[in-house]
């Protein structure tokens, strides 16, 4: 998982988790974009046009009060964003004053920001608006979503079906984030039924025996195998950049179940969507001092980090094929896109999405595919309005 900037903050840090610089060579200087030009904050998010009012908020909420100080220049209101317990009672009041819900998580869980985690959900709001590829009407007219790792947090869910009565099933591994979202489910019984809390059995529970394809029962380690297989048997390699699920072994996701094994048989989706653990160690996900959003191992780190659970996703995806429109998911460094975006094509896709997500300082990026056949010929991006740089379906 990632931390989330100070809006505040003056030093931009879009590229601060990139892979560190080779020795300078020599090269074309690269043409910085217009600031005309940079990604904003979604147009639809409440807090595109006005940022949240710190003093208005103490003023409101006595127990936001204490964390809400003031320059001594009499500047803008602000908080201590690397404590922990004004950033969660910041997203509570955020929660309740502007979208109604009744929110908390304990100590040491991942925080998340409000504006942040509302770009993404409009982004896939955008996705299936969207006349790309065509809508079905498998779940009844009813937007249906999965949360990957839903966290004690739940955010994505509650912000879902409280802004556009979506219904979701929200996964996740640890007993505490599965109590902890469930409460938070269950404290907004205006959006309850919308919302499911799935537990995942992790493969370390001991080895579940299923059945595969042609009937023959598999443990859990099998059948990551047997989806890995189901890979190869269904696309030719590309020559240039074969998909070898087997290379570089200590970099590949080996943790519990994220889709096949989760998913039920016959489920249909028109979205999944993820926030992934973005880090390797803990060392390296406490690199930013100046936040502190919390999270756990489970939240923070695997194997491989973000580009080996990504990877994992798109693994899952090419046995799971249309049992979704859309599968998305959050990236938090750039230069993992190529290389994903290049397992995407090889497993068969048919199209791919990109978008970059801008919260104050801060960039993340979303990552979208589907293996439903395209109704349209995708515009060209260099013809795209440069008005909606942001967000557009790239």
């Amino acid at each position: 998982m990632f931390r989330v900037q100070n809006p505040e903050e003056k030093v931009r840090n879009c590229e601060s988790n990139a892979a560190p610089k080779l020795a300078k060579m020599p090269s074309k200087k690269k043409r910085r974009r217009p600031e005309s030009e940079r990604p904003t904050i979604h147009p639809r998010n409440k807090y595109s046009e006005t940022r949240p009012d710190f003093a208005l908020l103490a003023s409101l909420y006595p127990s936001f009060e204490p964390f809400v100080f003031y320059s001594h220049d009499g500047g803008r209101p602000r908080i201590d964003w690397t404590d922990f317990n004004a950033t969660r009672e910041l997203t509570r009041v955020l929660l309740l004053h502007d979208h109604a819900l009744n929110w908390w998580i304990p100590d040491g869980q991942l925080c998340p920001t409000v504006p942040n985690r509302s770009n993404y959900i409009h982004w896939i709001e955008d996705l299936l608006a969207s006349d790309i590829i065509p809508k079905t009407n498998a779940s009844g007219g009813n937007v249906r979503g999965f949360d990957i790792g839903t966290g004690a947090n739940c955010i994505y869910p509650l912000l879902g079906a409280s802004l556009l009565g979506w219904s979701f099933v929200g996964s996740d591994v640890t007993e505490v984030a599965l109590e902890w979202a469930e409460k938070n489910v269950k404290n907004n019984p205006h959006i309850s039924q919308l919302i499911e809390i799935r537990k995942v059995e992790s493969c370390e529970d001991g080895p579940s025996m299923e059945k595969s394809h042609d009937g023959e029962s598999v443990s859990c380690e099998s059948k990551i195998e047997l989806s890995a297989c189901a890979v190869r048997e269904e696309v030719d390699p590309l020559p240039s950049a074969s998909f070898d699920l087997h290379s570089d072994a200590n970099k590949r996701y080996n943790g519990p179940p994220i889709l096949l094994d989760v998913v039920r048989d016959g489920e249909r989706f028109d979205f999944c969507m993820c926030n992934p653990p973005f880090f390797e160690t803990m060392e390296e996900a406490g690199l930013n001092p100046k936040t502190s959003c919390g999270g756990t191992p489970e939240e923070m780190i695997c194997s491989g980090g973000e580009k080996a659970f990504i990877t994992r996703i798109i693994e899952d995806s090419a046995v799971l094929k249309q049992s979704f429109r859309w599968y998305t998911s959050m990236v938090g460094r750039k230069s993992n896109l190529k290389s994903l975006t290049a397992k995407l094509w090889e497993v068969g896709v048919t199209i791919v999405k990109t978008t970059e997500f801008v919260q104050g300082q801060t960039c993340r990026w979303g990552l979208a595919w589907s293996f439903v056949p395209p109704v349209r010929k995708i515009v060209s991006l260099h013809v795209a309005e440069k008005n909606v740089m942001s967000f557009m379906l790239e």
